[in-house]
């Protein structure tokens, strides 16, 4: 049980930050249920593929000119999806969370900024 001194009906949480702290911008996540019954989340940033490298011609006048080669050839048809970080939670948790991320979306949803 909590042990509250000044106030019964109020705790109050302090938060600590890692040193390497440093949020990171993600559009999407892939996980499942962990056979111990956790949910684990794996969010990514899902961005075109970049080439490894590209082979230009050089002109007459010693300037780059048409491109005559990319690595890998299939670059332009494929997306990568760096993932970074993720998570491990238990069912209680993913509820709460859950309840949280809805809430914020309603709001969101009310406001003009969408």
């Amino acid at each position: 049980m909590l042990f509250l001194q000044k106030n019964p009906n109020m705790v109050k949480f302090k938060y600590k930050f890692s040193p390497d702290y440093n949020p990171r911008y993600v559009n999407g996540a892939i996980g499942g249920i962990n056979p111990q019954g956790e949910i684990i989340i794996n969010f990514y940033l899902e961005r075109n593929a970049l080439p490894h490298s590209q082979s230009f011609e050089i002109t007459e006048n010693s300037v780059i000119g048409q491109l005559a080669a990319t690595e890998p050839e299939d670059f332009q048809s494929s997306f990568v999806r760096f993932v970074e970080n993720g998570v491990v939670m238990n069912y209680k948790a993913a509820k709460e969370i859950h309840r949280w991320l809805g809430d914020h979306l309603q709001k969101l949803e009310q406001s003009e900024i969408k």
